[in-house]
């Protein structure tokens, strides 16, 4: 009996669970609210990726595949707006994106390195996974993140900007990751991050 399947949806749901986490303490909601159904979504969504894995083609949507299961997660169950849920999502995963990249620079490197074997993987999603939700967790505890009520905010017409960088971001991500150099990604993940954080700390204020 082989048990990388085993393996491989453990250390996936730490990945999966952790992005949960980060994005719960950022928009500081109570993550403990909702943590069976954030495990079941670490579920499916693992065994979508353990499904598509081995197939090139669908492979390079998979990123596209979490997000979009992360968006109706925090729609149907934390109740975020659409558009909201999308800006939650994508900004949680692109500070994920960053520090895992940076994560897998420090460890083994390069992230071809970091992908060169099951070990190295492993190892990467659980520091990933570990360093995450212990800084998302002080975060939380310090008071820190976002506050303002989503189901609230309104969106006016400079945040049309925002909209059309959340339809590049999805268009555009399969496309990074499939090349996958690595300084790209860094660049990539890092610049849609600030522009992302900016515009929530610019939402924050004028909700006070």
């Amino acid at each position: 009996m082989s048990w990388e399947p085993v393996g491989f949806m453990f250390f996936s749901g730490i990945e999966a669970f952790s992005l949960y986490f980060l994005i719960m303490c950022l928009f500081r909601f109570r993550f403990q609210e909702h943590v069976w159904q954030a495990l079941s979504l670490t579920l499916l969504i693992n065994l979508q990726s353990y499904v598509l894995r081995n197939d090139f083609t669908l492979g390079n949507i998979m990123p596209l595949v979490t997000i979009g299961f992360f968006v109706l997660f925090f729609a149907v169950f934390v109740r975020m707006s659409l558009i909201l849920s999308l800006l939650s999502t994508i900004s949680g995963y692109v500070i994920f994106g960053v520090v895992q990249t940076g994560i897998a620079i420090l460890l083994f490197g390069s992230i071809d390195a970091a992908k060169s074997g099951i070990s190295n993987g492993y190892i990467l999603q659980s520091v990933s996974g570990v360093l995450i939700i212990s800084g998302a967790w002080l975060v939380y505890r310090l008071g820190y993140g976002f506050s303002f009520d989503l189901n609230k905010l309104k969106f006016k017409f400079e945040d049309i900007s925002v909209i059309l960088l959340i339809m590049l971001f999805l268009i555009s991500i399969s496309s990074v990751l499939y090349y996958n150099e690595t300084y790209i990604n860094i660049i990539y993940f890092a610049v849609t991050s600030a522009y992302l954080l900016y515009y929530a700390i610019r939402k924050d204020q004028k909700s006070d």
